[in-house]
């Protein structure tokens, strides 16, 4: 039904699994390996896209830079490696997102295009809460939180995705999910 799985696990939110393997803990987006680990995803698909893309934007970046602001932000619980990274900056720059704006030997420093920039403000939720994720993982927070809050969060998206798949909403029906939402994240950035 979600997929073959290798390995154990237990289920949590839209059929996404905890992962258990060698050389990491379980975390909600699969493995987090340790420093230096290997295998397993941090990020769904299209994330690393978008997570590079605002970096690069916040500041020129070499593909290194972006290694190691990543593990960073992620408080040191995953450092993406660079068989992911560079094959993603390549591939932003076939998209005309991104464009190498100098180079120092080999290394490549990338900066963001006007392409890349509406993508940002296109996907600008969606960054959002990713960096409010990444954010969360990499610093101190209570035991449990950040898998219950994962968990609502993709409750939401669920709930979202479902409503919309039943038909057109009026604008009644929109202005009160709208209402809801926003309310939400009053409340969340209150707490």
């Amino acid at each position: 039904m979600f997929g073959h799985h290798r390995g154990h696990g237990r289920f949590c939110g839209e059929g996404r699994r905890f992962h258990r393997g060698e050389g990491g803990r379980e975390g909600p987006f699969g493995r987090m390996h340790r420093r230096g680990g290997r295998g397993g995803r941090f990020f769904e698909s299209g994330d690393l896209r978008l997570v590079l893309l605002r970096l690069i934007a916040e500041k020129p970046r070499h593909g290194y830079e972006l290694i190691k602001e990543v593990e960073e932000r992620l408080g040191g619980s995953y450092s993406p490696s660079p068989g992911t990274i560079y094959p993603t900056l390549t591939l932003l720059e076939e998209l005309g997102q991104i464009a190498v704006s100098a180079t120092e030997g080999a290394r490549k420093l990338y900066a963001v295009t006007p392409e890349g920039e509406r993508v940002l403000a296109e996907a600008k939720a969606e960054v959002d809460t990713l960096f409010a994720r990444m954010e969360a993982m990499g610093g101190e927070r209570p035991a449990g939180a950040i898998p219950q809050g994962l968990r609502a969060m993709h409750n939401l998206k669920m709930a979202l995705r479902l409503r919309l798949a039943r038909g057109d909403l009026s604008e009644a029906q929109l202005r009160t999910i709208v209402a809801a939402i926003d309310t939400a994240a009053q409340q969340v950035e209150q707490a």
